[in-house]
């Protein structure tokens, strides 16, 4: 009782752990200031009109608002209000609309700055400035090859995206731009401050949430409800969040006193079998795991046993959390609990869940694909953080 009442306290008063709340507030703001809405504006008028076009755009706007939110679910959420009934109005297949969101939506958990990562480096002790600033490449790389998923299924089958018939002049296209220019300039002074060392991970969660705060202000883009609604949000994905740690740091304390975690890691590590057999049985445990848990719960369960395993056989923590990252990421489209599914379902109420799922699934392919590629080529992931100012 002692180790349970110290480490809910201690995990609660860690300074370093209010980057949680900051985070999900500054994408709270960003949403409420109609970010989401300019950003597929703009990612429509540059992309819709290629095949499946509006599918793309929503691929490219979800990567955009990933920059400025580290939550998939209110990505998913947000990008499916306004993204889904454009696609119905233009007939795209329900399956492929809501496939396109409920994926896209997980670039969030990926793409700097991303709660997944927090929550690792918080259970693994690894800086999460450097781990925040891992996930932009493959992030990038996820989300082309989303666009090509869309790309390819709609080249397949023409049926699945009619053509939009709205012609858009480049001056359109440039005037369009604009667009963007919030969420890229927010992206470029947390993660670059980051990047640079001008601010740690939780000084840039409090400079970006601040600045996001006087900009909804200023340009009254926000009602006394919608701030309230964003302070809730906050509080309550918090407070989830660091249960779920303080849980997993109690859970940590008695895996160690059973040594359950240094006998599997010195077996693991004396095997005579390739290291990246291992690494493809731990990533099968977690797409197995996805169709279970939800994403959070799922690294919080496993982490205290699979990361002493993986650094005894010499991957880097950056590297394999992005891997581990990727993998939530699978989870959360994943059937039966997938949850960025069910985000979509309640924005598409008339679509069966299995439709959803369906439309989801091909999407896996693009997550299990960056996984190898960054498995053959680890310096995606490991360039930038190994450059950072500290």
């Amino acid at each position: 009782m002692p180790v349970l009442a110290s480490t809910v306290y201690e995990v609660f008063a860690f300074y370093p752990y209010t980057v949680i709340p900051l985070f999900i507030l500054m994408g709270g703001f960003c949403t409420s200031s109609g970010m989401t809405a300019n950003l597929f504006t703009t990612f429509d008028k540059w992309l819709g009109r290629l095949p499946g076009g509006l599918g793309l755009a929503t691929i490219a706007a979800c990567a955009g608002f990933a920059a400025v939110s580290g939550s998939s679910v209110a990505s998913a959420a947000a990008m499916g209000t306004i993204a889904i009934p454009e696609m119905r109005r233009f007939h795209y297949d329900p399956k492929l609309a809501a496939g396109c969101v409920a994926a896209g939506g997980t670039l969030a958990f990926l793409i700097p700055p991303s709660i997944g990562f927090i929550v690792y480096g918080m259970l693994t002790e690894q800086s999460i400035g450097k781990l925040l600033v891992s996930g932009l490449l493959p992030g990038l790389l996820l989300a082309a090859l989303y666009a090509a998923v869309v790309y390819v299924l709609v080249r397949l089958d023409p049926k699945l995206a009619p053509a939009s018939p709205e012609p858009v002049s480049f001056a359109e296209k440039l005037k369009a731009v604009k667009g963007v220019s919030g969420a890229l300039s927010l992206f470029l002074l947390v993660i670059g401050g980051i990047y640079l060392g001008f601010f740690t991970a939780t000084e840039a969660a409090a400079v970006g949430a601040t600045v996001m705060f006087v900009w909804v202000l200023a340009a009254r883009k926000v009602s006394f409800k919608q701030l309230v609604a964003s302070l809730l949000d906050a509080t309550r994905i918090s407070a989830m969040v660091l249960f779920l740690v303080a849980g997993a740091s109690v859970f940590s304390y008695f895996l160690a006193l059973s040594t359950i975690p240094t006998q599997v890691a010195a077996w693991a590590s004396e095997l005579t079998i390739s290291r990246y057999v291992i690494l493809l049985v731990v990533v099968s445990i977690y797409l197995f795991l996805g169709c279970l848990l939800d994403s959070i719960s799922m690294m919080v369960l496993t982490m205290p046993v699979i990361f002493p395993v993986m650094t005894a056989l010499n991957f880097h923590p950056i590297w394999f959390g992005v891997v581990s990252v990727l993998m939530m990421e699978a989870g959360l489209i994943t059937p039966p609990m997938g949850l960025n599914v069910f985000t979509v379902a309640g924005v598409m109420p008339d679509v069966p869940l299995e439709t959803i799922f369906r439309g989801a699934i091909p999407f896996l392919a693009a997550v299990i694909l960056v996984c190898v590629i960054i498995t053959i080529f680890p310096q995606i992931a490991l360039v930038l953080p190994m450059m950072m100012g500290r």
